[in-house]
């Protein structure tokens, strides 16, 4: 029943219908955004990598987490309006 689920005109049909939900004017913003939120993804798990290679190439274990979050700055009172 479902030998071939996906064939070219699936996809052609799906590309006529995002075109005429979002409009050919909107497209290009909404895939310039998906590319910097590609690219910003990319960075910071490049960043946690290099983070973890030191810990490793120095054969010590990384360190533990305690638990207990980061102490947050005290609330300030605000004066009712």
């Amino acid at each position: 029943m479902l030998r071939n689920g996906l064939e070219p005109w699936h996809l052609l049909v799906v590309l006529v219908v995002v075109v005429l939900l979002f409009g050919s004017k909107k497209l290009p913003e909404m895939a310039r955004g998906l590319g910097k939120s590609m690219r910003i993804l990319k960075a910071e798990t490049a960043a946690m990598r290099e983070e973890d290679k030191p810990a490793a190439e120095d054969g010590k274990a990384a360190p533990a987490a305690t638990g207990t979050p980061a102490a947050s700055p005290p609330e300030v009172p605000r004066k009712p309006a």
